[in-house]
């Protein structure tokens, strides 16, 4: 089957690192994702190998690395100072996923700007030039794989089932070419992301996205979501009752299609934003939040 794992964003700015461990490795979670937060690109590598020794102290694995806030879209902008930015960012997350030991590292490609749609097919062409070069760099750093989410957007790339056949088979044709000193490209898929259209019609569904593209995909995103795929949420008793994820469902088609993944150690990651941020009386309630999607989880796939 697959393991579990938590992503860190909702701790940013409102609880530490240990505390996050602490409650994993209590509910017996062994695999953490790091998202990224705003200092990330800037601190230290000490800070980094202090992080991972927490982590080993702690008995959990920072398995991944991942983008938490589509910092690093400069490659759709057709922008050379905002190009630069994003090809350095991605090349220190790729260089701290290194020092963290983590095997995969990643984010969503980026987003074209709404006024300026005609520009896309310039904007994937611009990230999969770079994409091609950093498999070379993440393969120095002993990675395992650079990853990709599937967007819930056309100005987000790859959110159809023909993007995610055209962006990872070209990658990964690539990577064949060069086995010697490259790494592959796979998914991060979501089991929420799924397309509606402008007049909210479901053009494709979070199952069938979800499905389409486990043949090429190495970790995903868990998390709740409702009927047109807007907000988010976890999977408390009471966000199972508003949301529209079966969790049955989804280990049904990881089952039926297992044979299809790509790799054998693949962790489904929650991935929830938790109560608003910043507020006494909200802050509080994150560790009842995790524990009680973490619980719900561990029945499903455990």
């Amino acid at each position: 089957m697959i393991s579990l794992g938590v992503k860190t964003d909702p701790i940013e700015t409102r609880y530490s690192y240990e505390w996050l461990f602490n409650i994993t490795r209590g509910e017996g979670i062994p695999f953490i994702q790091l998202g990224s937060f705003f200092e990330l690109y800037s601190l230290d590598d000490a800070y980094f190998f202090q992080l991972r020794n927490l982590a080993e102290q702690k008995n959990v694995k920072i398995k991944s690395v991942f983008t938490a806030h589509r910092e690093l879209g400069g490659f759709f902008y057709k922008n050379p100072f905002m190009e630069k930015v994003a090809r350095k960012n991605y090349e220190r997350l790729i260089h701290v996923a290194s020092i963290l030991g983590a095997d995969y590292c990643g984010s969503n490609p980026g987003a074209v700007y709404r006024d300026q749609l005609d520009s896309k097919d310039k904007g994937i062409r611009c990230y999969l030039n770079h994409m091609k070069e950093l498999m070379h760099l993440a393969f120095d750093k002993n990675l395992k794989a650079l990853t990709i989410e599937p967007m819930s957007s056309l100005a987000e790339p790859p959110t159809t089932p023909d993007e995610m056949d055209r962006m990872i088979k070209e990658l990964n044709t690539y990577h064949k070419n060069h086995i010697q000193n490259s790494i592959p490209v796979y998914l991060c898929g979501d089991i929420s992301h799924g397309y509606a259209d402008k007049n909210f019609h479901i053009i494709n569904s979070n199952t069938a996205l979800f499905k389409h593209g486990l043949s090429y995909m190495a970790e995903f995103h868990i998390k709740n979501t409702d009927s047109i795929y807007s907000s988010t949420f976890g999977f408390s008793e009471e966000e199972i009752k508003r949301g529209i994820i079966d969790l049955e469902e989804i280990k049904s088609i990881i089952t039926k299609n297992k044979e299809k993944i790509p790799v054998d150690d693949m962790v489904g990651y929650l991935e929830i934003n938790g109560p608003k941020t910043g507020r006494d009386y909200s802050d509080i309630l994150l560790e009842r939040n995790i524990r009680e999607s973490l619980h719900t989880l561990k029945a499903i796939f455990k």
